[in-house]
């Protein structure tokens, strides 16, 4: 992820909670975007990510600067796979202000394991800066969860979120490449396919699959013929990276000063 962020022309620092619990309260001032990386914090003993949520929500200090750092105008967040699962928790996507009973949250795959592999995606126009100008592209990319189904306890919340547009992500199927709940093609059974999140001010975006995973040619198993050298479409970098360009372009349209 660090690689990622730096290979789009970020200033890239690694911190841990363990950093946060110690430093002060103004800590994260200094930042301008904050990535919630995948792994098992915490060794997902509480359930995936709530571990990691619980030292946020319940220490006074920590959730001030993160309510701090998220409402403030020039800032964003990406969070995958196990970040992506503490944004849920945290209420960062799809927006505030909801009843615990009623935020989106990710559960254990149907298949009842860790799911690992390479799977399709398409990404579906939604308010999110990092995907700008990459509606409707189909694109492959990993994935490595045991639970990333999305679950909606409230249909309204759902329907409010494809009103919205706050659904970028879908995984898909077939030649139309249409979100599918079709196992192995959604590796985890989420309804209608969904495997993201975004806020409604579009700077907060919560995905399962791995981008940063897939933002080098060479750490993709296929590509379609046209992408390899040669072809119609060749690639000299992976259409991923775009996502972490369009941050940094984000970034450099909106400072703030004094």
């Amino acid at each position: 992820m660090l690689s990622a962020f730096f290979t789009a022309g970020f200033e890239v620092h690694d911190v841990t909670m363990t950093d946060l619990l110690k430093a002060t309260d103004v800590f994260l001032d200094k930042f301008r975007g904050v990535v919630f990386v995948g792994g098992f914090s915490y060794a997902d003993v509480l359930d995936s990510a709530k571990g990691w949520a619980g030292v946020i929500r319940f220490n006074e200090k920590l959730r001030a600067m993160f309510d701090r750092f998220y409402n403030r105008p020039d800032t964003f967040s990406l969070g995958v796979c196990n970040g992506c699962q503490l944004m849920a928790l945290l209420g960062w996507a799809p927006f505030k202000g909801l009843a615990d009973e009623d935020q989106p949250r990710f559960i254990r795959n149907l298949s009842g394991q860790f799911e690992s592999g390479w799977k399709t995606v398409r990404i579906f126009s939604s308010t999110a800066i990092m995907f700008r100008e990459m509606t409707n592209s189909i694109l492959g990319i990993w994935v490595a969860h045991g639970e990333g189904r999305i679950h909606f306890p409230s249909t309204t919340i759902l329907t409010r979120c494809q009103d919205e547009g706050l659904l970028p992500l879908a995984f898909v199927n077939g030649p139309k490449a249409q979100p599918t709940e079709n196992y192995p093609f959604n590796p985890n059974g989420s309804p209608l396919g969904i495997t993201a999140l975004c806020s409604k001010n579009g700077r907060h975006l919560a995905m399962m699959p791995h981008p940063e995973r897939a933002f080098l040619t060479w750490q993709w198993p296929w590509m379609p013929e046209e992408f390899k050298p040669g072809g119609c479409m060749e690639l000299h970098a992976s259409p991923w990276l775009k996502m972490f360009q369009n941050a940094r372009k984000w970034c450099d349209e909106n400072k703030l000063w004094g």
